[in-house]
């Protein structure tokens, strides 16, 4: 099995690090880069500042957990979503804007790929773990709105990531798709 995260930022690379126990190869696709910020709310070590975040996360769970991976520090556009998504049995969804989840959302269904997305509100009061036929992506506020830096919403983001991995972990090993909203108060599985 081939799963492949397609943005490792907060959500994302979080998800993939609770994910490293799992018979299958973890693949990474971001085009973005690790800030110094992001060490508060995202599972990167302060080495990996200045590193694409893909490739980061992939040395990274290869030298803390023995875990090997696969990277692509690109962007995802319509014109490589094929060539990069086109292997893998199972897509992730950890981005945060419209546009790129637009781009997956396209691909996964004309290929008929599975999808299942994490996504945060952007006052950071709930998240969503939804399947891709049961799933809307919201517009920003602002384009470029960052809705996990700082650490600011820490703890929702530690819950989001653990529910999307058990989602990503029932699919590998039963096949199922349960979606979830998760708030500070409670996990509802839907």
């Amino acid at each position: 099995m081939r799963i492949l995260f397609c943005g490792v930022g907060a959500i994302g690379s979080t998800a993939a690090v609770l994910c490293r126990n799992l018979k299958a190869t973890l693949v990474f696709v971001d085009f973005d880069r690790v800030e110094s910020k992001n060490l508060f709310a995202q599972a990167y070590v302060k080495p990996s500042v200045g590193k694409n975040k893909a490739e980061a996360l992939k040395l990274q769970l290869l030298n803390l957990h023995g875990v090997k991976a696969e990277s692509h520090g690109v962007r995802l556009t319509r014109d490589n979503a094929e060539a990069l998504c086109g292997g893998a049995d199972l897509l992730v969804d950890g981005m945060d804007n419209q546009n790129s989840r637009q781009v997956l959302i396209d691909y996964a269904r004309q290929a008929g790929k599975p999808l299942v997305h994490g996504a945060v509100s952007a006052d950071g009061t709930f998240g969503l773990v939804r399947w891709d036929e049961r799933f809307t992506p919201d517009a920003e506020d602002a384009q470029g709105q960052a809705t996990c830096e700082g650490g600011a919403h820490l703890p929702l983001l530690g819950l989001l990531s653990a529910t999307l991995a058990r989602a990503i972990q029932d699919f590998v090993k039963h096949g199922t798709r349960r979606d979830s909203l998760v708030n500070l108060s409670s996990v509802l599985a839907q």
